[in-house]
Parts: structure tokens; sequence; C-alpha cells
């Protein structure tokens, strides 16, 4: 008889036994198995098996039989028996660990990764007290498939934030709630080119895991030149643009007044406009700007995350979409993941709702103020000549150097002192080689590793030759 067992005292395995076999064969069937099952490293050192008597009810064999195959196992030191808590694969029996094919990645202790929250100040208590809310309260149909559009409570919380926040012209019909802004960026960039838009125009320098999303998609990028007044809208040369009006995504200008209402005539004459506000709930100076969605909502999609706010492991994001795009977005969720996780949607809705989202982000707001004025004072003290760029906002900062470097060079230079930094150049359509401006995050960083890691910064910079700008 051939059978396969399983069961809930131990790991899940599959034991087959001959028909016919019977007494000692069928014993030595199942010593042959477990031991195979040890060698390859299914079975790895330390696992608990099943007790023999559930094992034995498993294979329909009688209990004598298993217990005269664990101790011929245990007699050949396959297995280890504890006393009172079961039987084990010993510690020298399993497979050898696979030899890794590169060295694991150095770890940077003054990492200024542009875009990320201070992730040692997630607020995981008051998260964990609202998801066994959720859980208490909620029915078991929040368990069943979700709504690829998100769930009506979020969508509902979203719109009251939205417009309180924002000046979002928002109802729960027009969001689409998303794992992040580059899924939303996906969504978006499969439903046009399925429309037959075949380009779209992003800011150069832009994020470049952006416009890969966008070109994986099938649309043509093409890039738009950026000054101190944000994106030059007379340059745009596709029927869509990508822009970060609030805080430009790197170089941290904010459009100006003029250049948003010609964004907006540009829009209102036909043109898509996709406004990218990842990190405007942090402007520290002054309250920022609505969002230029509120003065075309039929022309402008918005696009918010919580990755900034709170963390980029949650995978929230949403859409705020015309309602000629609803449709074709909410079908392109379906097929791609039919609908984002249920329950830290439920969780972001209630913290939306009782305010304790807006006491986090006060909070917030205070650290990564604190933390940019660290870095100002840092680069002032540390690299004369530079400057820091760009408005009080956001979780990152533009310094412009001196002098232009290499910027392998300086990458792998600040890598070998622990550092972490990220060029500029970088950033561009057509990345030169050299680079005289860095997208310094701080909002991870503590204020003393700030200052000890602009100083190592410099100490690379003092032995790095200086770059000729040929023309880029």
């Amino acid at each position: 008889m051939t059978q396969d067992m399983g069961t809930s005292y131990g790991p899940e395995l599959l034991i087959r036994l001959r028909e016919g076999d019977a007494g000692s064969g069928r014993r030595v069937q199942l010593e042959s198995r477990l031991r195979e099952l040890v060698r390859d490293g299914t079975l790895a050192a330390g696992t608990r098996l099943p007790s023999s008597r559930a094992l034995a009810g498993d294979l329909e064999v009688s209990r004598r039989l298993v217990v005269e195959a664990y101790a011929q196992l245990l007699a050949e030191g396959y297995l280890v028996s504890r006393s009172g808590a079961g039987t084990y694969v010993a510690a020298t029996a399993g497979a050898p660990a696979p030899a890794t094919s590169k060295p694991p990645g150095r770890t940077l202790r003054f990492d200024f990764f542009p875009g990320a929250p201070d992730l040692g100040s997630f607020p995981r208590s008051l998260w964990l007290h609202t998801m066994r809310e959720v859980l208490a309260s909620t029915p078991p149909s929040i368990f069943a498939y979700p709504d690829a559009r998100g769930t009506r409570e979020l969508r509902g919380s979203l719109t009251t934030y939205l417009r309180r926040v924002r000046g979002v012209v928002v109802e729960p019909d027009s969001i689409v709630v998303c794992s992040g802004a580059t899924q939303g960026l996906a969504l978006l960039g499969r439903a046009l080119a399925r429309r037959g838009v075949g380009a779209i125009a992003v800011e150069d320098p832009s994020l470049p895991p952006h416009r890969a999303v966008l070109a994986y998609a099938g649309l043509e990028v093409r890039g738009v030149a950026v000054d101190e007044e944000g994106v030059d809208v007379s340059a745009i040369n596709a029927p869509v643009v990508l822009t970060t009006p609030a805080h430009q995504c790197p170089t941290g200008v904010v459009l100006s007044p003029g250049r948003r209402a010609a964004l907006v005539d540009w829009a209102r004459a036909g043109g898509l406009v996709i406004e990218d506000d990842y990190d405007a709930e942090f402007r520290y100076d002054r309250a920022p700007l609505g969002a230029i969605q509120g003065l075309a909502p039929d022309r402008v999609v918005y696009l918010g995350t919580a990755s900034k706010t709170l963390a980029p492991g949650l995978r929230l994001g949403w859409l705020v979409l015309p309602a000629s795009l609803v449709d074709a977005v909410v079908e392109a969720k379906l097929l791609d993941d039919l609908g984002s996780p249920t329950l830290e949607q439920l969780v972001l809705a209630r913290l939306l709702d009782t305010a304790a989202y807006d006491r986090h982000l006060r909070k917030a707001r205070r650290r990564n103020g604190d933390r940019r004025d660290a870095l100002i004072a840092a680069v002032a003290r540390h690299l004369p000549g530079a400057s820091v760029g760009g408005i009080s906002a956001g979780l990152h900062a533009l310094v412009r150097l001196p002098r232009a470097v290499n910027a392998q060079r300086l990458l792998e230079r600040a890598a070998e002192h622990s550092v972490g930094v990220y060029p500029l150049s970088l950033h561009a359509i057509d990345p030169p080689r050299h680079t005289d401006a860095l997208v310094l995050g701080y909002a991870g960083l503590s204020e003393p590793a700030i200052e000890e890691g602009i100083r190592r910064l410099v100490d690379v910079l003092d032995h790095l030759p200086e770059e000729v700008s040929h023309g880029q």
C-alpha cells in the first residue's frame, strides 16, 4: 500500500511504503526514506520529527515499527532524542550548508540613502495595538480575496485625509490602493499603453527605478529638463508627464507659481499629469502648497504613498484617478495581484480616522527637521565651499560640492569608509561620468551619525582627483 504522510506533530513528510511488504520490510523502507531526507537536507539539523504514535497513525503501521526505525537511526547518529521533548535530526547529520556565490553585501554604518524614513521610529506599539483592534472587531470576510480597488474603509479614510491635508478633489470610487508608488506607476503605464499612449515625459533628473517601470510597461520615456523653478513645462514632449511639483526628486526645488499655472493649462489643453506627491507631508518651514490635482482633477492622476511617512515595507500607496482611467487601472490591478493585503489597509484606515497618523507625522517632522539642520551644519563645518540646496522639506537634501569628482570612484571609496552616498549624476537619464552634487538622505541617521558621516565623506573627497567636465 502506498501512503503519503503529513502530521501536525512535526514537519509534513512524503513517506511511501510499498504494498505487500510487512514487518521488517516496511521498517527498512521507513529507515531508508528518513535517511534520504536527512542526507539531502530536506530534514535540516534540529528539525523535530513526528512522534512515533503520530507517524504510526499516519502510515497505518504499528507504533513498534516506528519506534524500532527511530532507534536504528538514533544508533546510527542521524537522530537524537531529547527527554520529554521528542526526536530531532542530529546537528551533524544534515547536508552541509551550500556555499554562497558571493560574499554578503557590506553594511554601511553611515548610509545617506535618500527617501527613506527613520525605520527605527516606526510606531510599533501603535501599529500592534491597532492591528489587534482590527482583528478583534472585523468579520471573517476580511480574509477573503480583497477588492482590487482597496478596502472601502481605507478609501473612505483617504478621501477625508487627502481633502483636508492636500486639497485633493477625491471620492472613494476614484481611489485605487496599490503596493507602493512603484506598482501605481506600473499599473498606470500598462493602462496607458493599452490605450495607445506611446510616450511619457519625466523630469530629468528623476528616479531611475520609476523610469524603468514605465519603460517596462511599454512607454517611451522622454526626459524634460529641471531648473530652479522645477520642470520646464514648455519643453514637455509627450502626451503624459510624471512630475514631483511639491518637492522635486532629487533636486529638492518646488515648482514655481508660474510653472504651476503653465502645467495646469497644459493639462487642461489635453495633457495628462501624474503628480507624484511622495513626501509633501514633510515641509519644515511652512505648510506645503495644495496638490495640483485640486486644480484639474479630470486631467491629473495623484500618486501618494505611506513609504515615506511610515515604512516602505508596508507597500501601501494610492492613486486618485480621473473617472476615465479608473476601470482600466482597476483591471490592471486585478490582473496583477487581485488586490493589496487587507489587514494593513484596515490598520492604516483606523490610524487616519483617529488622528493617530497626524500625531505620528508631527513627531516625524520635528525629528526630520532637526536632522536636516544637523546635515546643513555638518556640511558648513567640515566641507567649506559646499552648499545645501532645495527647500526645507522631505527626507533628503542636495549637497553641491566645491568640485566635480568621478562618481564611481566616489561610491567605491566612500563605501570603504562605511559611508553610503548617492551622486546626483546617477539620477540623470544620460548619466555623466562625473558629479558635482550628492543627494543625501538624513531621516534614517541620528544627528551624531550625520556629523561623523560627513566628516568621513570629506576625508574621501580630499583624496579624490578633480574631474573635468567635457560638456556634460
